[in-house]
């Protein structure tokens, strides 16, 4: 499996006054990237909280902007996880549009309890994320 993937389109509301998407507004559809990842690996935000009572924060992100994405593209963005560890991880991520790389991304998340402290992940959550594995674990 590796990668998963979804798709997003660039609106009005993206974009600067000349029609290119405003550099901050990557991080959204890359956000949209880890939420629907999780969900593919059987969990959602509102259960983690449940139980296990968990959620994840970005710990580190290192961000390339490699060419403009505009008004009315349908971006593609792919997100894998290229590293895993007991209470962390790092998910990969690139943004295209039309087959071009536009942004690409190393994002560490932090697994934490409700009161964000670092705890490590659940063994089945953890076994749950190795398909999306891109690089050996």
């Amino acid at each position: 499996m590796a990668e998963h993937e979804i798709t997003a389109r660039v609106y009005y509301e993206d974009t600067d006054a000349g029609g290119i998407v405003y550099h901050a507004n990557y991080l959204k559809y890359a956000e949209r990237g880890r939420t629907e990842l999780l969900r593919a690996a059987g969990y959602d935000h509102i259960s983690l909280q449940e139980k296990p009572g968990i959620f994840f924060v970005v710990r580190k992100m290192d961000i390339d902007y490699l060419y403009p994405a505009r008004l009315d593209d349908l971006l593609t963005v792919k997100t894998g996880i290229s590293a895993l560890k007991n209470a962390s991880f790092t998910m990969k991520q690139s943004i295209f549009c039309h087959d071009v790389l536009v942004c690409s991304m190393d994002v560490i998340l932090v697994c934490v309890t409700l009161e964000a402290k670092p705890v490590r992940m659940p063994d089945n959550m953890r076994d749950r994320m190795i398909p999306f594995m891109t690089t050996p674990d």
